[in-house]
């Protein structure tokens, strides 16, 4: 059986609710704060596994009480997380997150363990990946191990999502074994200014793919998402719902996105469509990886069908 392997990030989330998001300077009243586990490549791997698929997951966490729920909560989600790494000399990733009325955020990452990801951690995780796999990668780990681990899997056959969250500073080499990205409207841009593209970002969705090699798909928030396949800008609308929070949709939809690619076919369109709906659930509820709703629970009617941009 195909598995999608994640390698990144595992924090514990410090959530706050505020009226609304602070301005430089600015002090704001919030709620209390409720600890959660999460990190990208954490949220990712829970999405993929309540997507349907099975999982095995790479990282650190400390040896503290943080890093042991995590470990708990991956666990309980059936994912596969022996190679994930618990040291006593660094703490368990910390992400600090406000939310406003909106369902607007602000996150500030404190990597921990995350940092202190090593080489020898990577090429265990990978031990048993092989060709028809789908490995997924973000940047909330050093960069060379991101580019260290999308070389194994391409070397072996399996098929390469990197997740551009945080938006690099410079890339360097980083695509190379990559092939499919996955950004936001403010990833694209980022992109697009380090490699001097102009355009919005349905635009860059059709100029930066020749650019910058691997496939791309685009997400908008409630525009929904773009990606270019076989010349034409294919649009997935996105459901319409009444957002609450939207932290986590975004790695919502690439965990459905892996999972929906393990199949022979890897049908773009028809997993952005599956990975759209599950991020449209998980805006109407709090919280990152509490919100990732299970392949059940998605609606039966679909939203409407992938559609061609025209020039």
């Amino acid at each position: 059986m195909s598995t999608v392997f994640v390698v990144g990030s595992l924090n514990i989330d410090q959530n706050i609710r505020v009226r609304s998001l602070p301005r430089p300077g600015e002090t704001v009243r919030g709620s209390d704060a409720t600890f959660s586990p999460g990190g990208k490549g954490g949220n990712q791997a829970i999405a993929a596994a309540r997507a349907g698929a099975t999982v095995k997951f790479t990282g650190a966490v400390g040896d503290d009480a943080h890093g042991r729920r995590i470990l708990e909560v991956l666990a309980e989600a059936d994912i596969d997380a022996s190679p994930v790494r618990v040291l006593g000399t660094a703490a368990t990733g910390t992400a600090i997150i406000a939310v406003d009325d909106r369902g607007e955020n602000q996150i500030i990452v404190s990597p921990g363990a995350n940092s202190c990801l090593t080489s020898d951690d990577v090429e265990a995780g990978l031990r048993t990946l092989q060709a028809g796999d789908v490995l997924v990668l973000q940047l909330e780990i050093p960069t060379a191990l991101v580019r260290q681990t999308a070389r194994i899997a391409r070397n072996a056959g399996a098929f390469v999502i990197l997740n551009a969250a945080p938006a690099p500073r410079q890339i360097d080499g980083l695509l190379d074994d990559i092939d499919l990205l996955v950004v936001n409207e403010q990833e694209i841009r980022v992109l697009a200014d380090l490699t001097g593209t102009p355009g919005d970002h349905r635009e860059l969705a059709r100029a930066l793919p020749p650019v910058l090699g691997p496939a791309i798909v685009c997400t908008a928030g409630a525009e929904g998402s773009f990606t270019l396949l076989d010349g034409d800008l294919v649009h997935v609308p996105a459901s319409e719902v009444a957002a609450k929070d939207t932290t986590g949709a975004g790695d919502t939809f690439v965990g459905y996105l892996a999972a929906s690619l393990l199949t022979a076919s890897r049908d773009l369109p028809a997993a952005m469509t599956l990975a759209s709906r599950a991020s449209a659930l998980a805006v109407t509820r709090s919280g990152a990886l509490e919100s990732i709703p299970w392949r059940h629970e998605l609606p039966l009617s679909l939203p409407s069908p992938a559609l061609v941009v025209p020039n």
